[in-house]
């Protein structure tokens, strides 16, 4: 055929397009084979949202940005046009959410579909209604902007309090004490020098003539026939012990004297009576003593 070459050519260009507008579409996330509704949503900022991104629904993808409009002349200057599957149904009270696509992803689109609607439905090309939904990121940064406010607030408090503290008398006075007490500290450590340089040498040589006095005293001790010693001891402890058996036993005088009740009675009336005589001797001398120089003999009555 003349022109054969020609429509092979023409035939693989219509071909390598097709691949490469699919290939560009199915990189960009859009199913070319599938039909899509279209709907716009009014944002006043897109917290980084771009075109090609998400459009999810409870989290699962069903379409995605395809254009962004913007005029910065009006008090909501983006206008943000996403398509999602037809099958798709969105009732009356439907939101169009700006959420955070993780934390480096950016941000993507949320539709909050109300469960059990039976509402009109919005068409194709409505506006839907917006909401943004603070992200991670943005929740820490207001908290810590809080926390950081307030904790600025008590470093201001400290901040004048240990300022009015250093301004005081309080502390001059606190610092003069320490000086002082500085200085009490230098005296003492001086005297201290001294004495470890002069009392304390003397005292070591009293405590090493202790120490050796009490060596030779050891020594000495150590010599002693303490054995022999304790045996006579033991010795004169048997002694001592005979005795006091031979005393509780009835013999010996000495053990008679303690222990014979009837010498003891016999004694003690010898000594009653030796006591009488004596009574009657004081009391009558001339019954048992007679003096005459004359040789005459008084009698008494």
């Amino acid at each position: 055929m003349k022109y054969a070459r020609e429509i092979k050519v023409g035939l693989l260009a219509i071909v390598a397009i097709f691949l490469l507008y699919f290939g560009l579409n199915f990189l960009k996330g859009v199913n070319i084979f599938s039909s899509t509704n279209t709907y716009f949503g009014k944002f006043s900022n897109l917290n980084g949202l771009v075109e090609q991104s998400p459009v999810y629904v409870r989290g699962y993808k069903v379409g995605q940005v395809d254009k962004i409009v913007y005029d910065f002349k009006s008090d909501i200057p983006f206008v943000v046009t996403f398509s999602i599957n037809r099958d798709i149904e969105l009732p009356q009270g439907t939101e169009l959410a700006l959420v955070s696509d993780g934390l480096l992803s950016g941000s993507a689109l949320q539709l909050n579909i109300p469960i059990a609607s039976e509402s009109e439905l919005f068409a194709s090309h409505d506006t839907l209604p917006t909401i943004v939904v603070p992200g991670l990121v943005e929740n820490l940064q207001q908290g810590l902007l809080t926390h950081v406010d307030s904790a600025v607030g008590r470093i201001d408090s400290l901040v004048a309090v240990v300022t009015a503290q250093l301004e005081g008398e309080h502390l001059k006075n606190t610092l003069a004490n320490v000086d002082k007490v500085t200085s009490d500290l230098r005296l003492t450590s001086q005297d201290l020098k001294v004495l470890m340089h002069t009392r304390v040498p003397n005292i070591i040589d009293n405590v090493d003539s202790v120490m050796t006095d009490v060596k030779i005293v050891s020594a000495q001790l150590s010599e002693l026939d303490l054995k022999a010693t304790m045996g006579k001891v033991d010795g004169a402890v048997d002694n001592v012990n005979s005795l006091l058996e031979s005393i509780n036993t009835n013999e010996g005088t000495l053990g008679l004297l303690l222990n014979d009740k009837e010498l003891y009675v016999s004694l003690n009336k010898t000594v009653g009576s030796a006591d009488s005589l004596l009574v009657d001797l004081k009391a009558h001398p001339k019954r048992y003593v007679h003096f005459s120089l004359f040789g005459g003999k008084d009698k008494d009555k």
